[in-house]
C-alpha cells in the first residue's frame, strides 16, 4: 500500500512499506520547504526511512485501544491485514494537526459529517448513542489515546478564535468527543474538573464542556483556525524521535523542557518554559500519572515560522483509580511525586525563575486547585454517582497541595 501525504492541502510526498517491517517517505519533486511534514523532517531529496513501523509524525495520531480495535474489526476482513499503514489509510482524511492521508491516486476530501454538539451534551448516554457515534465517526477520528476519542464537526458550536474576525464555513472536524468505558468511571467529569483547575492556575485550555449526564466531554479543537485551516501540531514523542510505545521514557528536564527549548521560537522560550513548569507542577498536585510525552505538544501556523507550546490537554487525576500511581516521566531521577523543594530546585536550576518567582507560581497553583476543590464538592452534591471518585480526588488533591506545592 502506498499513501499520499498531504500538507496543508498540498500533496507533499508518498509513504509506503520498506523491507519486512519498515516504511519510507519520499518528498515529491515539487515539494518546497513549507511542505515539510514535520519540524523534525525537512524537505530533502533522500527519503526518510524507518526500520520499524511509521516515523513518529505519521504514527502520532493513530488511535489506540478500543477505537483501534473497532476499526480493525471493521476493516481487517476487507484488507486482509491490518497494520499501522492500513489504519493510517482509514483515519487519514481527518487528523489532529495539518497532515492528511489518502490512497496514492485519490483526491483529498476532508469533509466530516455534521453532529450537533448541543445534542451530545443534552443526551443521556446509552449503548446505542455510543455505538452510533463510533460507527459514524471512527473513520474520521485520527486522534491518539487509549480511551475512545472521536472527531466530529459542528462549526456552529466551535468557539473560534478571539479577534479572528468573521468565521468561514468549516468542513473538517471542530471538536474532540471523549467517551469512557466502565474501567474508569466518571473519567469525563474527572478531566473536566482537572481542566477547570488548569485554567484557574493560569494555563491556556481549549473550551471544554461536560454532558448533562457527566459521561462525555466535548472539547473545541485548539489546532483549528477561523479560516477552516489547521495548525501544525506535534507531540513530544515526535520531537524526541520516539514511537508511541516509548511515550513513558525520559525525564521532564530533558525530554520535555530541554526539547521544547530546542524547537521553540526564541520569543516563545521563556514564556513556554514557565508554562511547562506550571503544567508539571499542576500534574503533580492533581496526581496525574499520565503526563507522558504524547500529552505535551507544540503548535505552529507555518512549519518555517513561529513554534509555541500547545494548550493543556488530556489531564486527569489517575490516582482516583490507580492508588499507587506515580509520574509518567522522571523528575530529579525519580517518578515519585515531587516535593515542593524539588520543584523549587527544578524551576531555579533550569532558569525558569528566581526562588521568589517559583514560590509565587506554586502558590498560584495551590490557590487554583483549592478553588476547584469546592467545585468538586458542588459536583458531588449534584451528581451522587460521582461521589466515590470525587471524594477520592479531594483526598489526592489535598495531598498533592501539601507535599508538592507547600514547602
Amino acid at each position: 500500500m502506498t499513501i499520499r501525504v498531504w500538507t496543508d492541502g498540498r500533496g507533499s510526498g508518498l509513504l509506503g512499506p520498506k523491507g519486512v517491517r519498515g516504511t519510507a517517505f519520499a518528498y515529491a519533486a515539487e515539494a518546497g520547504p513549507a511542505d515539510a511534514v514535520s519540524i523534525t523532517m525537512p524537505v530533502r531529496l533522500a527519503s526518510w526511512d524507518s526500520d520499524f513501523g511509521l516515523a513518529p509524525i505519521f504514527e502520532m495520531n493513530l488511535p489506540e485501544g478500543a477505537l483501534r480495535e473497532r476499526l480493525r474489526m471493521a476493516f481487517a476482513k476487507a484488507t486482509g491485514s491490518f497494520d499501522d499503514l492500513d489504519l493510517l489509510a482509514i483515519v487519514g482524511r481527518s487528523q489532529v494537526g495539518r497532515l492528511r492521508y489518502t490512497d496514492e491516486h485519490a483526491v483529498l476530501d476532508r469533509t466530516v459529517p455534521f453532529q450537533s454538539v448541543d445534542e451530545l451534551l443534552a443526551s443521556r448516554r446509552d449503548g446505542n448513542l455510543f455505538q452510533y457515534l463510533l460507527e459514524r465517526f471512527a473513520p474520521y477520528s485520527g486522534v491518539s489515546g487509549v480511551q475512545p476519542k472521536l472527531l466530529i464537526r459542528d462549526d456552529e458550536a466551535w468557539g473560534g478564535e478571539a479577534g479572528a474576525g468573521e468565521q468561514t464555513s468549516i468542513q473538517g472536524a471542530t471538536h474532540i468527543v471523549k467517551f469512557w468505558e466502565n474501567e474508569y468511571p466518571q473519567l469525563a467529569a474527572n478531566e473536566f474538573l482537572c481542566l477547570t483547575a488548569a485554567g484557574r492556575c493560569g494555563l491556556q485550555v481549549p473550551r471544554f464542556r461536560l454532558s448533562e449526564d457527566g459521561r462525555a466531554l466535548v472539547i473545541d479543537r485548539f489546532d483549528l483556525r477561523a479560516d477552516g485551516r489547521y495548525r501544525g501540531f506535534e507531540d513530544f514523542c515526535v520531537l524526541n524521535g520516539r514511537r508511541t510505545a516509548d511515550k513513558y521514557l525520559g525525564s521532564y528536564e530533558t525530554a520535555v523542557l530541554k526539547r521544547f527549548r530546542e524547537f521553540a521560537s526564541p520569543g516563545q522560550i521563556a514564556r513556554g518554559s514557565e508554562t511547562l513548569f506550571r503544567m508539571i507542577a499542576l500534574n503533580a498536585a492533581l496526581r496525574n500519572g499520565d503526563a507522558h510525552l504524547k500529552n505535551f505538544g507544540v503548535v505552529y501556523d507555518d512549519v518555517e515560522g513561529g513554534i509555541a507550546l500547545a494548550p493543556v490537554y488530556d489531564i486527569v487525576t489517575t490516582t482516583a483509580y490507580i492508588r499507587a500511581d506515580q509520574m509518567a516521566l522522571t523528575l530529579d531521577g525519580s517518578t515519585r511525586w515531587p516535593t515542593a523543594r524539588q520543584l523549587l530546585a527544578f524551576g531555579t536550576t533550569r532558569q525558569i525563575g528566581s526562588p521568589a518567582v517559583i514560590k509565587g507560581i506554586l502558590g498560584e497553583i495551590a490557590e487554583g486547585v483549592n478553588e476547584t476543590m469546592e467545585q468538586i464538592r458542588q459536583h458531588i452534591r449534584g451528581h451522587p454517582e460521582f461521589e466515590e471518585v470525587g471524594k477520592r480526588m479531594l483526598v489526592e488533591w489535598a495531598e498533592g497541595i501539601r507535599t508538592s506545592l507547600v514547602e
